[in-house]
Order: structure tokens, then C-alpha cells, then sequence
């Protein structure tokens, strides 16, 4: 079983599928661990948004280069049994099409965690997060950043073709 987690900036997608991990029991994967990882020496040590604008071809190739291991990573642990958590963003509808055909082709069971959470609570947290610079820390993210995610945010729908379960706060 591989779960895709979905939620809108501050939703707590890497906390909850942290919990979610011994209870399944499944591996996470979280994409913004990954970046950090592997490309963060190359990066700014505080990187604003700013910088991600200006860096975008760069930092979208380094994603798509994460998310080919970790789908890689997670079929292997699928054709073994064991299961994986994706918290890779999922933003789009688009983006979600392109893992779940991946592991349907492959007759692999998934389904979408969605934490549907109130804008203003996600607001908070960012907040709080971008302050903190808590273990979920990775980058700032401004208001304007908020926004431009606001706006490409796509909620999943079960005409996406996988069971979808709607996580409360």
C-alpha cells in the first residue's frame, strides 16, 4: 500500500504522516527532508522565497530527481509488502495523477490521506513554523509564497480514481 499525503501549505502533512508511520506501519518519505539532505549544502542556509523564484528550474529538477528515487524506493518496499507514506506535496491533481498511475500500473494499492485544514490554522502554523524553525523546518515561507500555493492547491476528489480519506484536526 502506498499512501499519498494531501494538504495545503501548514497542514501538517509531515507530522501526520510521522504518526501515521509505526500505526501502518509504513516508511516516509518526506520530499523536504530529501532536499534538504541531498541539495542543502547547495542552497542558502536560510532560503527565502525569494530565492526559490529565482532558483526555480534548479529546485524543480532537484525535486523531480527525489520524487524518481522515492517512487523507485517505494515500489521496491511494495514488491516486498511493506508499505510507504509519500509526502511529497501533492499540490495538484496532475501531480497526484502521475503517482497513483505509476502504482496502479504496477497493480500497487493506494489512497490519499487528506488533511483538510482551516486556512486561518495553516496560516498559524506557518507562522509559528517559519519562528520556530522547528524538526519540519525547512524553508521561510511568506505570505506571498502562502498565497501562490493557495492558489494552485487542488483538493482531491475520489474522481481520482483511489479511496480518499479525509483526516480532521
Amino acid at each position: 500500500m502506498i499512501v499519498l499525503v494531501v494538504g495545503s501549505t501548514g497542514a501538517g502533512k509531515t507530522t501526520y504522516a510521522r504518526k501515521l508511520a509505526p500505526d501502518l506501519p509504513g516508511v516516509v518519505y518526506s520530499i523536504d527532508n530529501w532536499m534538504k539532505s541531498m541539495f542543502g549544502a547547495d542552497m542558502p542556509e536560510d532560503p527565502q522565497p525569494e530565492w526559490f523564484y529565482e532558483n526555480q528550474q534548479w529546485y524543480v529538477q532537484r525535486i523531480a530527481r527525489c520524487e524518481k528515487m522515492i517512487t523507485d524506493l517505494a515500489t521496491q518496499r511494495a514488491k516486498v509488502g511493506q508499505q510507504s507514506i509519500l509526502d511529497l506535496g501533492f499540490s495538484t491533481e496532475e501531480h497526484r495523477k502521475l503517482f497513483i498511475d505509476h502504482f496502479k500500473d504496477l497493480d500497487i494499492p493506494v489512497s490519499i490521506h487528506y488533511l483538510d485544514v482551516d486556512v486561518d490554522e495553516r496560516k498559524r502554523r506557518v507562522r509559528n513554523r517559519n519562528a520556530v524553525k522547528g524538526d519540519t523546518y525547512v524553508m521561510t515561507v511568506d505570505d506571498s509564497l502562502f498565497g501562490y500555493m493557495e492558489e494552485i492547491f487542488e483538493s482531491p476528489t475520489t474522481s481520482e480514481g483511489v479511496e480518499v480519506h479525509w483526516v480532521g484536526e
